[in-house]
């Protein structure tokens, strides 16, 4: 994407350590990066701050321990007087407090020393690619006059998209649960869509054959309608219609925007709530996705970089304009004993926990090796229920919205 490329052609980065000799190392590690330049270091965090405010950096890799005024507190000042700048925090030490302070301060990235030069390299550019996508959405609009879009028609279902904060967040598997459960406590016409085009887990996790994949609608050889859709989607036994990702890895690249598009019309119309479970990152497939859902559950667990790519997620949105209740947040596997309180997580991201799923890993391996839902086979389970909870807001969503656009509607056949 263009908007991630500097407008100079290199990165700009700020170095702030006390220790000349990792200021040295840093260099080397940086020096044949083509889109990386070095443009100041600082012995310490009041010089760095300072540095920052006068060069304007695009990343500060800062040094969590120095004299005079630690990397915590050169964060929050960096943070506070430059929002566009991003932290990468280095430090020897990584106990989860040392992440928790770091975050909270504004840093994006969190190093543990000593670090590769691969590690440096990948962490500039996601910080930076991230704070680019940021001004592009928040840029102001063209002053020339445009005219307003007209409103959108009405709306036949309700596109629920599902998102991990990180891999291994288990969010495939309330994708499945919640699909399923949606149907058994509604009766309602449910279609999941496994959007993971390159690694879609949902064909595993319920025993479907991937004989027929969303590639095969992106193949040209025959046009995308409701009947060959249908014909496309496997069957699974609760009921619920499934569109699985290709069997394939190098299949995902027949799938263009054109084809989600048409598939989520195509869906949107045909059913009450349409499940999809979404790859972990920001692509355009992604946001295409998240842009005409209803409603998103961001899955996230107690642990430092899934908080982390939780904080950015919501910073992003707002961006994006979402309003905050499009956006249900769910902690998942959570047993007390990562030293990460909930009241510590909405603290940090600023956006409150709406569901407390349990860990069970017994039972979610029972179910993955079975082919087989939770919810279905061990219905009693704690986290089952909780499912089932999640599946009956939505549904009370749903019906609540249903009522108030009743009146809307009314006024417009009399008008």
């Amino acid at each position: 994407m263009s908007a991630t490329n500097p407008p100079s052609g290199k990165i700009r980065v700020l170095i702030v350590d006390d220790i000349a000799e990792t200021r040295e190392n840093v260099k080397k590690l940086l020096f044949f990066e083509n889109d990386i330049e070095i443009i100041g270091t600082a012995a310490n965090g009041r010089e760095g701050v300072e540095l920052a405010g006068k060069l304007q950096p695009d990343v500060v890799l800062m040094d969590i321990n120095m004299p005079e005024m630690d990397g915590i507190a050169a964060s929050e000042a960096i943070s506070a007087q430059s929002p566009n700048v991003q932290v990468v925090m280095m430090s020897v030490q990584g106990e989860a407090d040392y992440l928790r302070r770091s975050m909270l301060a504004g840093a994006r990235e969190f190093l543990i020393k000593p670090f590769s030069g691969e590690e440096l390299v990948t962490s500039i550019h996601r910080v930076y690619q991230f704070a680019a996508t940021r001004r592009v959405v928040a840029a102001p609009p063209p002053t020339a006059a445009v005219a307003a879009p007209p409103p959108p028609p009405p709306r036949a279902g309700k596109i629920i998209a599902v998102l991990g904060s990180k891999g291994g967040s288990g969010a495939s598997t309330v994708a499945v649960n919640l699909a399923v459960a949606l149907r058994e406590e509604s009766k309602a016409r449910v279609a999941l869509v496994d959007a993971n085009l390159e690694f879609g887990d949902v064909g595993v996790l319920l025993n479907l054959p991937s004989n027929r994949t969303i590639a095969d609608l992106a193949s040209g050889k025959a046009e995308i309608d409701e009947e060959v859709l249908d014909g496309t989607m496997a069957g699974h036994s609760s009921a619920v219609k499934v569109l699985l990702a290709p069997s394939r890895p190098e299949l995902a690249e027949l799938v263009k925007p054109e084809h989600l598009k048409r598939i989520l019309e195509l869906l949107d119309k045909s059913y009450d709530f349409v499940v999809i479970d979404l790859w972990k990152s920001f692509q355009e497939t992604t946001v295409y996705f998240l842009d005409h859902a209803d409603l998103i559950l961001l899955i996230s667990t107690a642990d430092i970089p899934a908080i982390k790519n939780t904080k950015l997620f919501f910073e992003l949105t707002e961006q994006l304009g979402y309003p905050p209740d499009k956006t249900i947040f769910i902690l998942n596997k959570d047993d007390g004993r990562t030293g990460i309180s909930a009241k510590d997580i909405e603290a940090s991201i600023k956006h409150p926990i709406s569901l407390l799923l349990p860990k069970d890993e017994r039972a979610t391996a029972i179910a993955m090796n079975r082919g087989a839902p939770l919810v279905t086979i061990q219905r009693n389970l704690p986290l089952s229920q909780k499912i089932r909870d999640l599946a009956r807001l939505i549904l009370r969503r749903a019906a609540a919205e249903k009522q108030a656009a009743a009146p809307d509607k009314a006024a417009q056949k009399r008008r």
